[in-house]
């Protein structure tokens, strides 16, 4: 990909949503870029393995979740998203098996990792908007992530 969120900022600066720098990448790729899918998640994980199965077409996953430490995606959700076509994840909360994840050619933003998976069973509500990170991401926004940080546009930019 031949794109720096900071030239983003430059050229687009009035129409650039920036998260806050609290999101690490604990992928295999530096960056990623693609329209939004959202998932609100309430630390069951169930929901968000089945929209990793299912082909990404160049989606990046944007990943809510309520509740305690615990880690929503870890070796096997980043194994899907590669193998289905998904641009990369955004997880506002905790990833494991990191040993791993850094291996697979996939960008995987999070606010850090957690070794514990919740065993709460709960359904998740899918192609919601979410708000976190200081922004608001909606289903069909541009999501663009490098090492500098994550930028959301309304529609995608000429890079």
């Amino acid at each position: 990909m031949n794109f720096y969120t900071a030239d983003l900022c430059d050229s687009y600066g009035d129409e650039v949503q920036i998260a806050q720098p609290i999101f690490t990448n604990y992928g295999g790729a530096t960056h990623c870029a693609g329209p939004i899918k959202t998932i609100k998640l309430d630390e069951h994980n169930g929901d968000l393995v089945a929209m990793l199965q299912e082909d990404g077409a160049g989606h990046v996953a944007v990943v809510d979740v309520n509740g305690d430490y615990c880690a929503v995606v870890g070796e096997n959700l980043i194994k899907f998203a590669a193998k289905n076509n998904w641009a990369g994840i955004v997880v506002n909360g905790y990833v494991r098996d990191i040993h791993v994840t850094r291996s697979v050619p996939i960008a995987l933003y999070a606010l850090g990792t957690c070794p514990y998976k919740s065993p709460k069973k709960s359904t998740a509500k899918r192609g919601v908007e979410v708000v976190f990170g200081g922004i608001a991401f909606r289903e069909g926004a541009y999501l663009y992530g490098d090492e500098d940080g994550i930028v959301v546009f309304k529609e995608a930019k000429v890079v």
